[in-house]
């Protein structure tokens, strides 16, 4: 009769074993920090009990439902979802254009490119934020003086700074998905594309019925790691736009919580803020994949 190990070992698919030792790592990494997080939003914590002069006390969901009834709350969050959907969709939009364009570049141009866009990805976001703005004053920055709207502040009005400030969130994510689907088309076996051209397959059919689906795992990595990342946008943002623009116009969650948390010396309030980011991102990563698996077996 089979020990238990082994009836274990029977019962547990491979990859599970496989990603175990990463697990073992990881879940201790990430999990005390959130259980912290969860604890101090459910907590009454502002800047006496960080001091340690008055005890913390037990808020219940008190910093959830004052959250939940703020209307800036609310604008903030619209606010955010509208921005990282914007940065998402541009950076798989430039980032899969220039992965089609590497695999039809020469060697020299596709190096070229390549180390191009690794300086970008590679750049601090605090170093790129700060040297965009450099390019953007208002008196002597070198976009104003070609344009010749010296006097002119790019960051004044609410959308153009968005805008801007997206630019550069794509300017430092695109280079992943450049890659990433890089070599996914460049792992396609050239006989499938072959077969799809003697077939009568145009150039946009064979890339929708043929690229897509066999790069579709590939494109699940890149959209829920971009959605993560524009979602919890903090540095550009609060660099480009001195803490949030004028008056708050451009705040995003991640410095609303940030603001909470260190401005207003309100830590739980901040802590509540960060558990429903995530819960947010959780959600839409789960809905995401739902919607892939559902397709995948549609096809």
């Amino acid at each position: 009769m089979p020990g238990p190990i082994v009836l274990l070992r029977r019962r547990v698919p491979a990859p599970v074993w496989l990603l175990l030792p990463a697990a073992l790592v990881l879940v201790p990494l990430f999990g005390y920090p959130m259980y912290q997080l969860g604890l101090l939003s459910v907590l009454d914590f502002g800047q006496p009990q960080a001091s340690g002069g008055v005890p913390a006390t037990l808020a219940g969901l008190a910093n959830y439902t004052q959250l939940l009834g703020d209307r800036q709350f609310w604008d903030v969050l619209l606010q955010t979802l509208v921005f990282a959907g914007g940065c998402v969709l541009a950076t798989l939009a430039v980032g899969g254009a220039l992965a089609v364009l590497l695999t039809r570049a020469g060697r020299r141009s596709r190096l070229f490119l390549m180390f191009a866009a690794l300086g970008a990805w590679a750049a601090p976001a605090m170093t790129g934020s700060t040297v965009w703005m450099f390019l953007l004053d208002t008196n002597s920055g070198l976009v104003n003086e070609i344009l010749g709207t010296t006097g002119h502040n790019w960051m004044y009005d609410k959308w153009p700074a968005f805008v801007i400030v997206g630019a550069v969130v794509v300017w430092h994510s695109f280079p992943f998905v450049m890659i990433t689907l890089y070599a996914g088309i460049q792992a396609i076996p050239v006989s499938v594309l072959e077969a799809a051209k003697l077939d009568g397959a145009s150039a946009f059919a064979t890339a929708r019925l043929v690229l897509l689906p066999m790069l579709r795992p590939l494109l699940v990595i890149v959209v829920i790691q971009s959605v993560i990342w524009d979602f919890k946008v903090f540095t550009q943002i609060y660099v480009m736009t001195t803490g949030g623009g004028i008056a708050g116009q451009n705040l995003v969650l991640n410095v609303y919580a940030y603001q909470q948390a260190f401005a207003s010396s309100d830590y739980s309030l901040g802590a509540a803020i960060g558990v429903l980011m995530t819960l947010i991102l959780l959600a839409v990563t789960a809905l995401y994949i739902r919607a892939l698996r559902r397709s995948g077996e549609e096809l």
